[in-house]
């Protein structure tokens, strides 16, 4: 048996499409979109668009449900998930408005991305490499006393924790994100802190490597010496030449897997007879 797929435009002797292969055809089911959802949409367009500034009071309820010609309840599904992701800001006795600060929505929709698909490492990694690069290089140009003091004072932490992985790892997070900071660019900030948080776990596996840490720390040193000199692009290459040394060590980490897993194994079991 066979099935016609039709459609609004004029046939030209359309082939019938067999059911088998309507699998294949990639034609999905439509999905009604709700009035909530009609309502998202236009506001979304309408700050977009200029139409609604960042600051400006929203209409009261009431007057929302005329113009958009909706219930109440659709009305406060459609506002509550604006405000969830910072598009608007609701407070009692002073009604709804736009937000001010834009990045917040960006950034809550760039990190449920990250979080919720599926990222090859080797490629996150990579874009550290890119993202850190530009990021070490404003940092030599816009950091603060207070912003070198910070980062050298992380350096020296890190030292003290060379034998601590998982210490060693979290003082790493700190200074990247320090660093992200001094560059004085809010948004990266936030990039850097979801990424890194992506890569935790085989980050935390790299350090595992014998000369990992230590490494790591010599690679941070250099960091922060160009920054301090405000050599903006010795950052950039100071940092590009860590992130893409971690990259080869993440790779030095599968193939040498097996050996990584019974190393740390043993020291497990030589903690527990300790203990």
């Amino acid at each position: 048996m066979e099935v016609i797929v039709r459609s609004n435009e004029p046939m030209h002797n359309t082939p019938l499409l067999p059911r088998s292969k309507i699998a294949e055809s990639k034609i999905k089911p439509v999905i009604k979109t709700t009035i909530s959802d009609e309502i998202v949409d236009q506001l979304v367009s309408l700050i977009a668009k200029g139409d609604l500034k960042p600051g400006q009071r929203l209409p009261p309820e009431g007057e929302l449900c005329k113009i958009f010609g909706a219930g109440r309840s659709s009305l406060r599904e459609a506002l509550r998930c604006l405000c969830i992701v910072g598009v608007l800001n609701s407070r009692v006795g002073e009604g709804t408005s736009v937000a001010v600060d834009g990045g917040k929505f960006l950034g809550k929709i760039v990190e449920w991305r990250v979080m919720t698909e599926q990222h090859d490492i080797e490629d996150l990694m990579e874009i550290r490499v890119a993202l850190e690069s530009i990021t070490a290089a404003n940092a030599a140009l816009r950091r603060s006393g207070n912003d070198l003091q910070r980062l050298e004072d992380l350096l020296a932490k890190m030292d003290t924790a060379i034998k601590d992985g998982k210490l060693f790892a979290a003082l790493d997070l700190e200074f990247h994100i320090a660093l992200a900071e001094a560059s004085e660019k809010h948004l990266i900030v936030d990039l850097v802190a979801m990424i890194r948080g992506q890569l935790e776990k085989a980050l935390l596996r790299v350090l595992l490597l014998p000369d990992a840490p230590l490494l790591s720390l010599k690679e941070h040193i250099s960091v922060v010496d160009a920054i301090k000199r405000r050599a903006p692009e010795s950052a950039r290459k100071a940092m590009q030449n860590h992130l893409s040394a971690a990259l080869e060590r993440y790779r030095r980490t599968l193939a040498s897997e097996p050996i990584i897993l019974t190393a740390t194994k043993a020291r497990k079991v030589s903690a527990r007879r300790v203990s």
